[in-house]
C-alpha cells in the first residue's frame, strides 16, 4: 500500500515559475521510474517528464528547456521545476511512481490525485 501526495500547484502569471513536489509513503522497497503527467480540459493526459532510478530524463517537446525533473531517492520524493510558464501549461499535474514493495516483487504503478497549475496571461 503506497500513497502519493503532490504539492506546489497554484496560480502564476505568464513568465513565472512554480516547483511541484511529490512524496511517497507506505510500503516501499525501491522506486524505479518516476514521472509527471498533465491533463487539460478536453484533452488527453500527456507525459511531461520522466526520470529513471539512474537519473536519466526525458521531456515532452513542449517543455524542453523550461522544465527540469529531479528525484531524491533517500526521501522518496520527485520534483518538477517549471520556468517560463505560459497559459498552455495550465492543467492538472499528476505524479506517477513505479514501486517495488518487497524484494523480488515486480513494480506497480501508483498515481497521485493531482495538483492544479493555472497560468494567467
Amino acid at each position: 500500500q503506497v500513497q502519493l501526495a503532490e504539492s506546489g500547484g497554484g496560480l502564476v502569471q505568464a513568465g513565472g515559475s512554480l516547483r511541484l513536489s511529490c512524496a511517497a509513503s507506505g510500503r516501499i522497497f525501491i522506486i524505479n521510474a518516476m514521472g509527471w503527467y498533465r491533463q487539460a480540459p478536453g484533452k488527453q493526459r500527456e507525459l511531461v517528464a520522466t526520470i529513471t532510478s539512474g537519473g536519466s530524463t526525458t521531456y515532452a517537446d513542449s517543455v524542453k528547456g523550461r522544465f527540469t525533473v529531479s528525484r531524491d531517492n533517500a526521501k522518496n520524493t520527485l520534483a518538477l521545476q517549471m520556468n517560463s510558464l505560459t497559459p498552455e501549461d495550465t492543467a492538472v499535474y499528476y505524479c506517477n511512481f513505479v514501486v517495488i514493495s518487497r524484494p523480488g516483487y515486480y513494480g506497480v504503478d501508483y498515481w497521485g490525485k493531482g495538483t492544479q497549475v493555472t497560468v494567467s496571461s
